[in-house]
Formats: C-alpha cells, structure tokens, sequence
C-alpha cells in the first residue's frame, strides 16, 4: 500500500526552461502525521531509477521529469524538468512562478520503520520512492516553495552570480567566474547594465544547469 508525506522542503529555483531544484524531503523533520524520515531512508530505491514527477499524486498525470535524485546531509536533494509544452506542466510553472501551488509530497511504500509508544511518532527507515509530486495542500505547512526566481529579473551582477549559485549549483568563486567570462565574450563594460547579461544567461543555460 502506497503512503504519502508532506515535509519542509525549499525549491531553489525555477528558470525559464522548466528547470528547478530543491529539497523534496529533509531528515528529522516530523510532519502533521508524525512520521520523519531517517538519512539513508531513500539510498536503496533510488539506485538504478528514478521516481516520477507527478500532479496531485495523480499517476496518469505526469508534469515533467526528474533529472538528479540523491540523498544528502540534508535529506531527498531533487533536480527536475517541468514539461512547459503539456497543458499541466505549463500551469504547474505558472502557478509556482506566482506561488499559488508551492507544496511538495512523495509517495512511497514503506520497507522498515519504527514506532515510538510514548510521542507516538513513526519513522522510516528504509522506503521504496515511486513519485515526488507538486501538491496544493501540503499536510506541514512549512512545506512551501520558498523563491521562484526569473532570469528576467536579474539586474545586478550579484543577483546574476546569485542565481548561478542557487539554479547551477556553482559555487561562489565559479558563478563569479562564468558572470564575468559571459560580459566578456558580450563585450560589456558596464557592471550595472546587465540586460544583454540576462539574455545571455537565457542562452546558456545548459552551460550552469545540470
């Protein structure tokens, strides 16, 4: 039987392509079912596939797909692609852009778990992850989309290397890097105007995203 979960999670980004990035379940946290996963929880599912990228957990609704799942220190680390082309896959984009749907859930079933008698709290241990879906009502509250963030809406270089950093997953040193290599190949002077700048990231984006 097939469970759901709701936990704090932070979408990083979400660029023009569809592409976005994020947290779909972090360690030690319980949600409003009293469960929390346990680091190694997802490491033996997701050898070998990954789960798919649904609507509502519903399964004949498919909005895009995963292209990273691991897990981390933190917890379920996720790097997707919504298919903007599909009429659910745009909406999806579009409601995230304007922060009407920002709550995550995944549904799995549970291989081994764990039940505490005196807070009534069940962890899991080891789970077999079949999906990662964009839901309305998240069952924790905190489990919100924290930033969409526009390519367009870029008009400082530090909003520039920001958006390397969080989208590419550069670090500090390699977004500055690219930024200033980008101006360069653009011929721009100016640290100020980075319109052009913008317009090249859109370009390139295959160059920071993975």
């Amino acid at each position: 039987m097939r469970d759901y979960l709701d936990i704090p999670f932070k979408i990083k980004a979400v660029s023009e392509d569809g592409l976005f990035s994020g947290y779909g379940s972090v360690f030690g946290v319980v949600d409003s079912y009293k469960e929390i996963v346990a680091p190694g929880a997802f490491a033996e599912s997701l050898q070998g596939r990954m789960p798919a990228l649904l609507w509502q957990h519903r399964s004949a609704e498919p909005i895009g797909v995963y292209t990273s799942v691991k897990e981390d220190s933190i917890g379920l680390y996720v790097e997707g692609k919504l298919a903007l082309k599909t009429a659910r896959g745009a909406e999806a984009y579009e409601l995230l852009k304007m922060q009407a749907l920002n709550g995550l859930s995944i549904g799995f079933i549970t291989r081994e778990d764990s039940y505490d008698k005196v807070s009534s709290i069940r962890t899991l241990k080891k789970v077999d992850l079949w999906e990662v879906s964009l839901v309305t009502f998240p069952a924790n509250d905190a489990s919100r989309v924290a930033r969409v963030k526009s390519i367009e809406s870029i008009t400082t270089l530090s909003e520039a290397e920001a958006y390397l950093r969080e989208a590419g997953g550069l670090s500090r040193q390699e977004a500055k890097a690219l930024v200033m290599r980008l101006k360069s190949m653009n011929g721009q002077r100016d640290a100020g105007d980075l319109g052009e700048l913008a317009a090249l990231l859109k370009r390139n984006t295959a160059v920071f995203s993975h």
